[in-house]
């Protein structure tokens, strides 16, 4: 009988072993972006994603009506990026990403407003507010694992994650989204050790 406790714990280790490999590196090894998507920045130009400059990105995936997790990250990704801008890192070898899962509401001018709150005024500044349609959206989402829905009163049930790129557009980390999830210490540790 103890031998038999032994084998399925050992057994049940090795599987949990590979779960976590599973869903640390090789899963997010596979997320990129798709080559074939373009979206639409906050101030109307085109974004595609076949042709990115090599830089390291954080990513995130919002919707401008949410109420707390949301424009927290946001906030907490101006303030690292105002940090990052500090150390001639950003712009030049970080760039941030941020991606409407709320195209229909989320307009040109609302996604507009919304970057305008962060401090960002053009597309021009490092930090790239997207928009695509519901299918492009949704195709970028996927790739990323990213899960969201809506439940019929406007406000979303989606993955708290945000994803940190390297310069090849692997994901290399995923970090929580919010005030508890996301650790900005942590995540501005991270950016510059991959960027410099």
């Amino acid at each position: 009988m103890k031998k038999l406790y032994i084998g399925f714990f050992s057994l049940l280790a090795i599987c949990i072993g590979i779960g976590m490999f599973y869903f640390s590196f090789y899963r997010q090894d596979k997320m990129e972006f798709p080559k074939d998507v373009t979206m639409e920045t906050a101030w109307g130009k085109p974004y595609s994603f076949r042709n990115m400059e090599p830089k390291v990105r954080l990513l995130e995936f919002v919707y401008t009506n949410c109420p707390d997790i949301c424009p927290s990250t946001s906030f907490q990704m101006k303030q690292l990026k105002e940090r990052l801008e500090k150390d001639g890192l950003f712009k030049n070898k970080v760039e941030f990403i941020t991606i409407t899962i709320d195209p229909t509401r989320d307009t040109q001018q609302v996604m507009q407003t919304y970057a305008n709150m962060f401090g960002v005024e053009s597309d021009d500044e490092g930090w790239i507010f997207l928009r695509g349609s519901e299918e492009d959206t949704k195709k970028v989402a996927d790739a990323f694992d990213f899960l969201y829905r809506d439940p019929g009163n406007g406000m979303l049930i989606h993955t708290t994650l945000t994803y940190f790129l390297d310069e090849n557009n692997r994901v290399i980390a995923t970090f929580g989204m919010g005030e508890k999830g996301f650790d900005k210490e942590k995540v501005y540790k991270e950016i510059v050790k991959e960027a410099k």
